[in-house]
C-alpha cells in the first residue's frame, strides 16, 4: 500500500489514467495536473492547476512518457491548459522526492540536476522495455497489414537490432511465417540470431542484405536506414521505424524514392493504452513502495 504518499501526476495520455487508477487503489493521495477536461473522478485524487500545486509536500512527480519538450511543456491530452515544468518548481520539492518519466531530454535532465532531485526514466528499465515490446509488436503487425498488399507469411523481413524490442519483433514475425533476417553488430547477438532460427547479417553488410526484402523494421535509434541503404531496397519495400524520434531512417529520401516509410514510436500508448498504462503502473508501484520503505527505515 502507498498510504500516506502524496503524488502529483502531471499531464499525459490514456496511459496515465491506468496509473492514476492503480495508485488510488493503493491508497496514495494524488494531485492531478492537466486533467480538468476528464469527466471521470478518482477517489483520493484532486484536480489542480500547476500554479496551485504545493510542491513542498509531494513525495513524487509522475510525468508522461515523453517527460517534457525542450521548453519544459508537458503533454496534456485532457486539458487545454499549457503546463510548463520549471527548475524553481522542482527546487520546492522535498529532498527525498523523485521525478518519474518515461524518457528524458536535455531540458529535463538539466532542471532535475540543477534542482538536485532524482529523475527515474522508466523506459531505461529492462522490465518496462520488455513488457512494452508486446504491444509494440502487435502495433507493428497492424501497420504491416494496413500498408501492404501481401501476407506476412512468406514475406522477407529485415529486423535491425536485437535489443529488447528487436527480439520480440523477430520472434513474432517468424512465428507468423515470415522469413526473418536480423542485423546486429555484436558477435554474441549474431550467434543468438542463429540460435533463434533467423538469418543473421552484420550491419556493415546492410546494403547487401536489403536488396530483396519486403519489409524493413528498424529498432535502432541512430541513422541506420540511410539513403544509400534505401537505394538498394526494392520499390515495394515497407519501412517501419520503431526507434524513438527522430528514428533511424532517412524519411526524406524514402519519400523521394517512392518507398513508404513510417515512424512509429510510442505504439503501446496508441494500440493498447490500457495495457501500456498497467505496465507502467506495476513498475511505478514497486518503485514507490521501495522508496517509502527505505525512507521509513532511515
Amino acid at each position: 500500500m502507498l498510504t500516506g504518499m502524496q503524488i502529483a501526476v502531471i499531464g499525459g495520455d490514456a496511459r496515465q489514467l491506468e496509473i492514476i487508477r492503480k495508485l488510488t487503489e493503493r491508497d496514495a493521495k494524488l494531485s492531478l495536473i492537466g486533467f480538468e477536461q476528464l469527466d471521470h473522478a478518482f477517489t483520493g485524487a484532486t484536480k489542480e492547476k500547476i500554479d496551485e500545486l504545493d510542491f513542498s509536500v509531494q513525495d513524487a512527480l509522475i510525468l508522461p512518457v515523453p517527460g517534457t519538450n525542450l521548453t519544459g511543456q508537458v503533454e496534456t491530452i485532457f486539458s487545454s491548459e499549457k503546463v510548463i515544468l520549471t527548475e524553481d518548481m522542482l527546487k520546492k520539492l522535498p529532498s527525498h522526492a523523485v521525478i518519474y518519466s518515461g524518457i528524458s531530454n536535455k531540458y529535463l535532465d538539466e532542471i532535475t540536476k540543477k534542482a538536485n532531485r532524482r529523475l527515474v526514466q522508466l523506459f531505461e528499465r529492462d522490465d518496462v522495455a520488455i513488457y512494452n515490446s508486446i504491444p509494440t509488436v502487435e502495433g507493428t503487425i497492424m501497420m504491416v497489414i494496413q500498408h501492404t498488399d501481401f501476407t506476412i507469411h512468406g514475406s522477407k523481413i529485415a529486423v535491425l537490432g536485437l535489443g529488447r524490442v528487436g527480439v520480440t519483433v523477430a520472434r513474432t514475425f517468424h512465428a507468423l511465417g515470415a522469413k526473418v533476417m536480423v542485423g546486429a553488430r555484436k558477435s554474441e547477438h549474431l550467434a543468438r540470431i542463429t540460435e533463434m532460427g533467423h538469418t543473421p547479417f552484420h550491419l556493415n553488410d546492410i546494403e547487401t542484405a536489403v536488396k530483396d526484402i519486403d519489409i524493413c523494421i528498424n529498432t535502432i535509434p541512430h541513422p541506420i536506414v540511410t539513403a544509400a541503404v534505401i537505394s538498394k531496397m526494392p520499390a515495394h519495400t515497407l519501412i517501419i521505424d520503431l526507434a524513438s524520434k527522430p528514428g533511424g531512417t532517412d524519411f526524406r529520401y524514402a519519400e523521394k524514392r517512392g518507398i513508404k516509410a513510417l515512424l512509429a514510436p510510442g505504439l503501446p500508448g496508441i494500440v493498447a493504452p490500457k495495457t501500456a498504462g498497467q505496465i507502467l503502473a506495476k513498475v511505478l508501484i514497486k518503485l514507490l513502495s521501495e522508496d517509502m520503505r527505505n525512507r521509513k527505515e532511515s
